[in-house]
């Protein structure tokens, strides 16, 4: 039997709508132009940094006798690298779906990546070049990548997804209504009508199906046009039926002129058949590239044929995995069936494949990048150049968005109800609280000031490591600048943060029995609002440093604990090796603020109480008055360190968000 050719270089599938002499660099004219994407001998190498212990039981480094007790207790890093691409090469022409198959872990992903233009470094090798260019930032602008997980904010519907999307990714020379036209047009193509006032949802959200979310992802990446769109396993959680609808939508988009690139981990049969090019990947190696409908005849002409009819996307998985369906085989002949296979395909089918690539492939030069670029609008061109009237642009979206997502987290149900009964309980327990009565007062102040400093920092600390991956792929995409998301994130938490405050404070004040004097509350008000937003900064920082919800919440415990015992109430005659831990510390500047709103500088308190006496007065109230008020840290001076604090702690959060690579 002949062995079935990959895809010639001069003809693409029968449903591909676009003549051949436009594939190879054609004159683009428009936004929305072909791309032919080939692929040649991509490899991919992991470095991975292993601690091993000297002398253990992993890798001896130095022998008993060269090395000494404590160098076989210390550890070093030891550089590996792991393999995960070996040469793969391949072609999509405009018009037709490149599935990969192959199982966990066999490459899949980290080929789609590569090809994305989002991997970078040493470890990558070969060579990916679109119309025979290689990737520039006007070819990776109109490239859509759909990532695995679908990244959406959950309490959006699909309309505001898809149109806040648009107003960022669209150029912002074009008017508010033909960004809405998009979203629209969009939402049509995909079938998202129906659900277009549901929100997203998530795991704990009840939204719309998973095959209603895949969509929404690929709308997300449909609304700038891409003429290249790729896929990392988009019928991944969904049903046989729910897979077929979205395969089925992205032939349709094919048939468009746009090359479609995907991985596909187990498709049904009826899926199988609509990709015109399949990739058989099995750890990190090709054994198959060519039309989905020759990839039986290829198998079946080296060697390996199923022994009663099956799914061929079946088949070939089991061929990946080393399975061959032949009598007798044992686990041992799995590596063995992969080394034929990937032999085979080294000798009969790659040279034709790689024939087939570099039949068209020219070597890039710097004149091959000019026609390329100068045929994108000049608003597309200089995204990374953003004006100041495009930063405000960004921010004013931005800023729309976190406020619409944003209130649900923050007025849910339960966090009102725990600051509601917090207020009540602390009115009742210090109800009309004595006047005279320091000790029972300065503890009301002093947990007010713990209540605000560990509430909004805990909250906070979730924010940023919540978001990351949604955050990095907007960034991937070019949406937005990192300024401009950084100060949306800040300004619109102002009013979410701000309101529970308030409420908690009108409660409290006026049962605890406070200062009756409307300045007084006034001041005590806005010193709890300052002091809100700078823990809420301290946690901003924490979650954006650590990048981890879990270490950066217990990292911001063990901050809080250390602020609250140096405060200033449980302990006053802190240790001279912690004493610097309460000037760093929010909890003592918000504490001392609020005493000196009541008592001002104490001296009238201690008059009435008869510390100026010999032998008057009561001695622990007078210490807690000597201590707690007279003689600390002037109000100004507070007010100062809690302001440097503010601006400080979101300094330190928006550097850290910089490291994160995107």
């Amino acid at each position: 039997m002949p062995t079935p050719t990959p895809a010639s270089p001069n003809g693409a599938s029968s449903n591909t709508h676009t003549p051949q002499e436009s594939r190879d660099l054609p004159p683009l004219l428009s936004s929305s132009y072909p791309i032919t994407l080939k692929f040649i001998d991509v490899g991919y190498r992991l470095k991975i940094e292993d601690k091993q212990r000297k002398g253990g039981s992993i890798k001896r480094l130095f022998t008993a006798n060269e090395s000494s007790p404590s160098d076989q207790r210390s550890t070093v890093r030891v550089a590996q690298e792991r393999t995960i691409l070996k040469g793969v090469t391949g072609i999509a022409h405009p018009g037709e779906i490149l599935a990969v198959l192959g199982p966990s872990g066999s490459g899949k992903s980290t080929l789609l990546n590569a090809l994305a233009g989002r991997l970078h470094g040493q470890g990558l090798s070969g060579t990916i070049l679109a119309n025979s260019t290689k990737l520039t930032k006007p070819v990776l602008r109109r490239t859509g990548f759909v990532t695995q997980d679908d990244i959406l904010y959950p309490h959006l519907t699909v309309r505001e997804t898809l149109e806040f999307c648009a107003m960022l990714r669209l150029p912002r020379s074009l008017p508010r209504a033909a960004k809405v036209a998009a979203a629209e047009s969009a939402m049509a193509e995909l079938g998202l009508r129906k659900c277009e006032h549901t929100i997203i949802g998530n795991s704990f959200i009840r939204g719309v199906s998973g095959g209603e979310r895949k969509r929404v992802s690929i709308a997300h990446e449909m609304l700038v046009d891409p003429s290249l769109l790729i896929l990392d396993e988009p019928t991944s959680g969904l049903d046989s039926t729910a897979a077929h609808r979205l395969v089925v939508t992205l032939g349709s988009l094919a048939k468009k002129g746009k090359t479609v690139v995907t991985s596909v981990h187990q498709p049904s049969s009826r899926v199988y058949q609509m990709f015109e090019k399949v990739l058989v990947l099995s750890e990190g190696q090709c054994l198959y590239f060519g039309k989905g409908s020759d990839a039986m005849r290829y198998f079946h002409s080296v060697g390996f044929a199923p022994s009663f009819p099956m799914n061929p996307a079946d088949f070939l998985l089991d061929l990946a995995n080393g399975v061959s369906h032949v009598d007798g085989q044992s686990e041992r002949d799995r590596p063995n069936i992969k080394q034929s296979l990937v032999h085979s395909y080294n000798t009969v089918l790659g040279p034709q494949v790689k024939a087939a690539c570099m039949d068209t492939a020219t070597v890039p030069t710097k004149n091959t990048h000019q026609p390329l670029r100068n045929s994108f609008p000049k608003e597309c061109r200089h995204r990374d150049r953003v004006s100041l009237f495009d930063w405000f642009y960004q921010f004013s979206i931005l800023l729309q968005r976190s406020l619409k997502e944003r209130k649900h987290e923050s007025f849910n149900t339960l966090r009102v109800f725990q600051v509601i009964a917090a207020a009540l309980l602390a009115g009742l327990m210090w109800w009309h609280s004595d006047y005279r009565n320091i000790q029972d007062r300065l503890g009301l102040l002093f947990f007010i000031s713990i209540f605000w400093g560990v509430f909004p920092s805990f909250n906070s600390v979730f924010a940023f490591p919540q978001e990351r991956a949604l955050f990095m792929k907007e960034r991937a995409s070019g949406m937005y600048t990192l300024s401009s998301y950084f100060m949306a994130r800040i300004v619109g938490d102002l009013p979410m943060e701000l309101i529970l405050p308030t409420v908690f404070l009108v409660i409290t004040y006026w049962m605890g029995g406070l200062k009756p004097d409307l300045w007084a509350f006034l001041w005590t008000l806005l010193v709890v609002l300052g002091y809100v937003l700078v823990s809420q900064g301290l946690g901003l920082a924490l979650g954006a440093a650590i990048m981890d919800a879990k270490q950066a919440s217990t990292v911001a415990a063990v901050t809080m604990l250390a602020f609250v015992l140096t405060g200033g109430y449980y302990v006053h005659k802190v240790p001279s090796c912690m004493a610097w831990i309460k000037y760093v510390s929010t909890t003592f500047y918000c504490y001392r603020l609020l005493t000196r709103i009541q008592y001002g500088d104490g001296k009238k308190i201690s008059y009435l109480l008869g510390c100026y006496h010999d032998g008057g007065g009561d001695r622990a109230s007078c210490k807690f008055i000597e201590e707690d008020v007279v003689g600390q840290i002037d109000t100004v001076g507070c007010i100062g360190v809690l302001f440097f604090m503010f601006v400080f702690y979101r300094l330190l959060a928006y550097l850290a968000l910089r490291r994160v690579k995107s």
